[in-house]
């Protein structure tokens, strides 16, 4: 799990590089108190927004793991694979010319207050709209040169999300995986000798993993042309590592 540690740490270093450059948040009245905003509301703050939560949740899911608690870091894992497929949004239009009105309606949802009435949850209207997945897969899946099969991206997004689905809802075939041992039994402390341990091991190294290449696309939409270079050197020697083919994102 060192590789994992140093990895994590690794993003935290290229996440301060990345956050220098936007502008950074200000402090705003609200509801009685105050809270803090980004001004200018752009695509490329709310991308060092969902890097932010990409670190947490990759330290969030290594602890849980370390504590075999894998029930939990599978349904974080789900959170993961979506700030995954956010952040390739939100860098792909600069990457490639190809901006759609989608894309704004996102960003207005992502950027939507809570609560239009701060001072009492209750009274407040508020209803953020729910950007479509399936439409966020389908620019992300797009075409973009010969080895590209949208079909095929398009499924393997669905299945990684299926399958997480059945950790953050409790369906039954996954709450299942707790009961092992002898005697059987649902294991409630930890289930570290779980049949399934390395299994869920493999798929932290997945998303550490894919972490690397997100951190890679918002370095190149930033223009960060020396980290870019530097995190796809060091994504390729993950692989190395790991076992993995060379990642190319949708």
């Amino acid at each position: 799990m060192e590789l994992h540690r140093h990895t994590i740490n690794t993003l935290i270093i290229a996440f301060e590089a990345l956050e220098n450059m936007v502008p950074a948040p200000i402090k705003e009245e609200f509801g009685g108190g105050y809270v803090y905003r980004y001004k200018e509301k752009s695509f490329q703050q709310a991308v060092i927004q969902k890097l932010a939560r990409t670190v947490t949740g990759l330290k969030s899911i290594l602890v849980l793991h370390e504590h075999g608690l894998l029930q939990e870091q599978a349904a974080l894992q789900r959170v993961l694979d979506e700030l995954e497929e956010d952040i390739m949004f939100l860098t792909l239009p600069f990457l490639f010319d190809d901006m759609t009105e989608l894309h704004q309606k996102f960003l207005d949802a992502f950027y939507e207050e809570e609560f239009d009435k701060p001072e009492s949850a209750i009274e407040s209207t508020q209803k953020r709209p729910m950007i479509s997945r399936k439409k966020i897969r389908a620019y992300i899946t797009r075409p973009r040169g010969p080895e590209c099969n949208q079909q095929s991206s398009v499924k393997i997004h669905q299945t990684l999300s299926k399958t997480y689905s059945g950790y953050v809802h409790c369906a039954s075939p996954q709450v299942m995986e707790l009961y092992f041992g002898s005697p059987s039994k649902f294991q409630l402390n930890s289930d570290k000798e779980s049949p399934f341990y390395n299994d869920h091991k493999e798929d932290l190294s997945n998303n550490v993993y894919r972490a690397v290449y997100s951190f890679a696309y918002a370095s190149c939409m930033l223009g960060a042309d020396e980290l870019f270079s530097n995190l796809l050197t060091y994504a390729d020697k993950l692989a190395d590592v790991w076992n993995k083919p060379i990642y190319k994102g949708a």
